[in-house]
């Protein structure tokens, strides 16, 4: 485990890194003894650093939760990250390329709640309770952390490379669609990049979601009503650069789009 002044410390360069929309060293090339359980701890001190400057929390993201992303990082969970009010876009959005690092795009479903869910028992059919509506939405990926060599310690202290969200499409009620099989086209510039079948998320995107509120009942925390839940992706990241335009057609539950500029 890494002492306090050293989480600290790398948690204030991770949030000078967001500042300056700039990288930092990779963690584990300079401490290689650091744990998942001292990603986590710096992940919580820059998050409670982000909440005391004035950021509102409005949800969680969830990543690693297909098996071939598990597979190629050589763990056998999924990870988490935070949300704040200032990193939503609206469908359509144009977006300031500068404002991220390394950007990226991942085709996701994002569950907004309208109770609180809890473990330590949480299932599938309890975050389908829980749930006010599914609706479609792209993460974009943003890295602090130098990309080459990098572990899952480097990925979730850097916020699980969580740096942004579109939300768009058509809002539906769980009931309403079978989600397991909402699926997606994702373009770049007009031209097809990805596609991707929501089952790839655990079998049902809704099991990422159980997983979180369980994760988090260990550390005496649950999922709190109107919190926003990114499921995780099922498509592989989509790599973008200043100009790009990006659209992603989830048939039935409609499309969204977002320009970097």
């Amino acid at each position: 485990m890494l002492a306090n002044e050293d989480i600290r410390k790398i948690a204030e360069e991770l949030a000078d890194a967001e500042r300056t929309h700039t990288v930092i060293p990779r963690i584990t090339a300079r401490y290689p003894d650091a744990t998942v359980e001292d990603s986590y701890a710096i992940q919580g001190v820059w998050r409670d650093s982000q909440v005391a400057a004035g950021r509102k929390l409005v949800g969680r993201k969830i990543g690693l939760t297909s098996k071939a992303m598990q597979a190629a990082t050589g763990i056998t969970e999924p990870d988490y990250g935070v949300m704040f009010d200032d990193t939503v876009y609206e469908n359509g959005s144009v977006i300031d390329f500068d404002q991220f690092t390394n950007v990226r795009i991942e085709v996701e479903l994002a569950f907004v709640l309208k109770s609180p869910l809890e473990g330590p028992n949480c299932s599938l059919f309890d975050v389908i309770r829980a749930t006010e509506f599914v609706t479609p939405a792209l993460e974009v990926l943003n890295s602090h952390i130098e990309m080459e060599g990098r572990t899952i310690v480097d990925t979730i202290s850097d916020n699980a490379a969580y740096g942004g969200m579109v939300l768009g499409g058509i809002p539906m009620r769980p009931d309403e669609i079978d989600l397991r099989w909402v699926s997606a086209l994702l373009y770049k510039n007009e031209t097809i990049e990805e596609t991707g079948v929501a089952a790839g998320v655990l079998n049902h995107p809704a099991t990422g979601v159980a997983w979180l509120a369980n994760k988090f009942h260990q550390h005496g925390s649950r999922l709190e009503a109107g919190e926003i839940i990114l499921a995780g992706s099922f498509t592989r990241p989509m790599w973008v650069e200043r100009g790009d335009s990006v659209v992603c057609d989830y048939g039935k539950m409609g499309t969204i789009s977002c320009r970097f500029l």
